[in-house]
């Protein structure tokens, strides 16, 4: 099979909202008028990002999803994507499953497939995706890093720690792990939900919003030193922040691990964001109208740098890393 017969076969996608799509030298993207473009790109390497014997379906649509959780954290509605993919050969019995869970989630987000590259070479997974955010007399809607401010609630979306929990019983760090609560947890490890629904509804409710793609408290420091200022979490039980339910986490995961998983576990791809205390019943409304669950735990203060207190408010130490490439 040949390049632009692997295109053919299983990328090229009839455009809808975009004025050209695959097959040409450049895609070309209608934008309304009254939005700006936003624009953002994440690469998969095996090896580094995934395994590989990783389902390929669910690679394909883990791949779009961290890219549109970057538009939900920024408020943005996709619009379309490119997609530039090495492969070390074109198998079909690896491709079919792969664009079919790619095209999937790319559907039910209204986002198109317009265009890209493929090459030979180790697994590589490189998508760009571009949306749209309203603005107007010059002010965007944007939801951004640098708007955090002193007492503002902090939320986060979804559950956190479950993709760090999967990837640690994979390695045979918790054989007492039940099969039901791997599985769960698995799920949100291979197959994320991007939250593009509330990324949206928090325009004009929220100050600041990034998306926890390296844990949590590393994703929220980028927050804090765009805004200058610091942040006080207080998660007294971090298990009923997983999926997994603390219940079910306590009898086989210490109580400092699930901390550790919800802390720094980091390919949650959840939102993290602030909000000013009179706007709590308008989060709601927007977790509401977005089916998606948010937790407040905690709140943005003036002095710099994270404190993390237990249910009695004292500080609680910890040496909590997320992950860095190059760390």
């Amino acid at each position: 099979m040949g390049e632009f017969d692997l295109i053919e076969r299983y990328f090229r996608q009839p455009v809808r909202r975009a004025a050209l799509g695959v097959g040409d030298d450049c895609a070309l993207l209608r934008v309304a008028p009254g939005h700006q473009l936003a624009v953002s790109s994440d690469m998969l390497v095996q090896g580094r990002h995934f395994l590989a014997d990783t389902d390929p379906s669910a690679l394909g649509h883990k791949a779009l999803a961290v890219n549109l959780s970057d538009l939900a954290a920024c408020g943005a509605q996709p619009l379309a994507f490119t997609l530039a993919l090495a492969l070390p050969s074109a198998d079909p019995l690896w491709l079919e499953p792969f664009a079919q869970g790619l095209l999937a989630l790319a559907h039910a987000h209204d986002c198109e497939l317009v265009g890209g590259d493929t090459t030979a070479g180790p697994l590589n997974i490189c998508i760009t995706v571009f949306g749209e955010v309203p603005a107007s007399d010059g002010r965007s809607q944007a939801l951004l890093r640098s708007g955090a401010r002193d007492g503002d609630d902090i939320y986060v979306s979804g559950t956190l720690g479950d993709a760090r929990l999967a990837l640690e019983a994979m390695r045979g760090q918790w054989p007492s792990l039940p099969a039901a609560l791997h599985a769960q947890a698995l799920q949100r490890l291979h197959r994320p939900t991007p939250r593009v629904a509330l990324g949206r509804a928090l325009r004009g409710v929220a100050h600041a919003a990034i998306d926890v793609s390296d844990g949590l408290l590393g994703d929220l420091g980028h927050v804090l030193q765009a805004s200058g200022v610091g942040a006080e979490l207080q998660i007294a039980a971090p298990g009923r922040l997983m999926a997994c339910g603390a219940a079910a986490l306590d009898a086989c995961v210490p109580p400092r691990h699930q901390l550790a998983c919800v802390l720094a576990g980091g390919d949650d791809y959840e939102l993290a964001f602030t909000a000013a205390p009179g706007q709590r019943e308008a989060v709601q409304a927007a977790a509401h109208a977005s089916a998606t669950p948010v937790t407040r735990i905690g709140r943005i203060v003036s002095a710099s740098g994270v404190r993390v207190l237990d249910a009695h408010g004292a500080p609680v130490s910890g040496d909590w890393r997320s992950f860095d490439h190059f760390g």
